[in-house]
């Protein structure tokens, strides 16, 4: 196998760096919201399931690649602030399915907001250091073949 040029280093390591910037803002939002990063990420894995999916813990644990018992722990803390609420399910009474609350809700709305004003700032540069990086990816492939 070839080794990489500086190049392609350089848009890999650009790329981690705008993608760390952007965690560094969402940490600090979460923070000054009075919530963990995965308790914001988890607020928004609830809401924004694709269609078809059901916010079960399994499903949020996935959605998240965390442990089932790790989602668990960020639950109980949700719940505990009330963000979110837990209910059996409807078929199986042994699924637990979870919803945001009218304040979890509107915590996460305030967290999009500063969240979609930070990617039209930011995100055009994310946006291009992508596109390196999958560029030197790319031409790496073609040279290899």
């Amino acid at each position: 196998m070839k080794d990489l040029s500086i190049a392609e280093y350089r848009a890999l390591a650009e790329f981690r760096y705008q993608i760390r910037t952007f965690v560094h803002f969402s940490e600090e939002q979460a923070r000054a919201h009075g919530l963990e990063l995965q308790q914001h990420q988890l607020l928004l894995a609830i809401k924004g399931l694709p269609a078809g999916k059901r916010p079960t813990v399994g499903e949020l644990a996935a959605r998240l690649r965390l442990k089932h018992h790790s989602t668990v722990e960020l639950l109980d803390r949700l719940v505990a602030n009330g963000s979110v609420v837990r209910r059996p399910g409807k078929e199986d009474k042994r699924e637990v399915i979870v919803s945001l609350t009218p304040s979890g809700a509107a915590l996460l709305r305030k967290l999009t907001l500063a969240h979609r004003q930070e990617l039209d700032k930011t995100g055009p540069e994310l946006a291009r250091s992508l596109r390196a990086a999958m560029r030197s990816n790319r031409k790496e492939k073609m040279q290899a073949a």
